[in-house]
């Protein structure tokens, strides 16, 4: 019986861990950057954990997309998007990708919108 309270337990504490290995940890020139080095942004209207920006946004900038069984960790957090799927978020902030970025470490949507979007700084 303790053999399998110890395999579930090792098999929950693995899960978890990779919930975590596809949260975008890594940086790249001071900002930070996803698994493929692309630049993430934070937007001024998201507020409360919450992502503003959906639809015809999300399309420009789409969210930085976690996994169902993605965890929060440190300064890492899974937000809930309007149509009920999840986002990784840095201290809150919901992260996304900006669509004219091409390349790794391109930064083309700092200061957009009236200067409501800024590359996610660690």
């Amino acid at each position: 019986m303790k053999i399998r309270h110890i395999l579930a337990a090792t098999a929950f504490a693995l899960s978890c861990t990779a919930a975590l290995a596809d949260a975008p940890a890594k940086t790249l020139d001071g900002n930070l950057v996803d698994g493929k080095d692309m630049s993430l942004y934070t937007f001024d209207k998201d507020a409360g954990g919450k992502s503003a920006c959906n639809g015809p946004c999300a399309a420009n900038w789409p969210p930085l997309m976690a996994e169902d069984s993605a965890m929060a960790s440190g300064d890492w957090s899974v937000v809930t998007r309007d149509d009920g799927k999840k986002q990784w978020a840095w201290k809150g902030k919901p992260l996304y990708r900006f669509m004219k970025d091409q390349k790794a470490g391109d930064h083309l949507g700092e200061g957009l919108l009236n200067n409501m979007w800024h590359t996610a700084k660690p």
